[in-house]
């Protein structure tokens, strides 16, 4: 998400926006994936070719899981960014000049990547330039029943038509806000893709949700209480329905007494 948004909004938007999946290049040929390779330069090699360094000219190039691109490839890299010229293998001359704005991203540490020499220092150093930490998703927590909601609206209209959306219930909304999210963002998407698949209700519930979402751990080292996520989301919903406690209460999947005793609870007022 961060990679587009930062093209899009640079003068090079026009241009291409090459993304590269470090860990999905070929064993074989990762440096002929990069740069291209040159006639003649292997069987197959019937013309040069450009690389994808070359497809982004212009523009952006991202490469995710930049610790999962082979160390070997990572030399040739910092050689592209320091000096902006690309040699096709097999060549021994500078074929093309490029200007790309590298973007890349990791899932771990970098800097203990760097240190088991999974990713090269000096490339990662050189790299970073601006640095952009985007929490996990345990860490924003609020986020949570906003990209539920999300994904649920997404993915409901192709599978199920014209059919009204269900709706999360409070119980199921405090699941999802406590569950640990190892997978983060992907995680939670295809939770709620499974959830949708299987439902045949108009509330999800807490029954809806896979078995280990239940009985995970707990907002493990968070110090938010869940209570003040419920009140939170509470508070959202009737917002959005104009504070009509009805609606407010059919939206949450509860019974409108039960709501009335939160808003008590909670100090929620007129």
């Amino acid at each position: 998400v961060a990679a587009p948004f930062v093209h899009n909004n640079s003068r090079g938007r026009r241009r291409p926006r090459v993304a590269v999946h470090c860990a999905a290049l070929p064993e074989t040929l990762p440096e002929s994936e990069m740069s291209g390779p040159r006639k003649g330069a292997s069987t197959g090699a019937i013309q040069d070719k450009q690389g994808l360094l070359e497809a982004a000219n212009g523009g952006t190039l991202f490469l995710d899981e930049i610790g999962e691109m082979p160390t070997s490839l990572q030399a040739k890299l910092l050689r592209v960014i320091q000096d902006g010229v690309v040699r096709r293998v097999g060549s021994d001359a500078v074929d093309a000049v490029v200007n790309v704005r590298f973007i890349a991203a990791t899932n771990r540490s970098p800097e203990e990547a760097t240190a088991s020499g999974v990713l090269r220092e000096d490339l990662y150093y050189r790299l970073r330039v601006v640095p952009i930490h985007v929490p996990p998703l345990r860490e924003r927590r609020d986020d949570i029943p906003l990209l539920a909601d999300y994904f649920l609206n997404t993915y409901w209209a192709p599978h199920r038509g014209g059919a009204a959306a269900p709706k999360f219930s409070e119980a199921a909304l405090v699941a999802l806000t406590g569950h640990h999210w190892r997978g983060n963002v992907r995680e939670l998407q295809n939770v709620i893709h499974r959830v949708l698949l299987l439902s045949t209700s108009n509330v999800i519930k807490p029954p809806d949700l896979p078995a280990d979402l239940i009985r995970g751990p707990r907002l493990v080292k968070s110090s938010r209480r869940l209570e003040d996520v419920e009140r939170e989301h509470i508070l959202r919903v009737l917002t959005d329905v104009g504070g009509q406690k009805g609606k407010a209460a059919e939206a949450l999947g509860m019974d409108p007494k039960t709501l009335y005793r939160k808003l008590c609870a909670y100090g929620i007022k007129e």
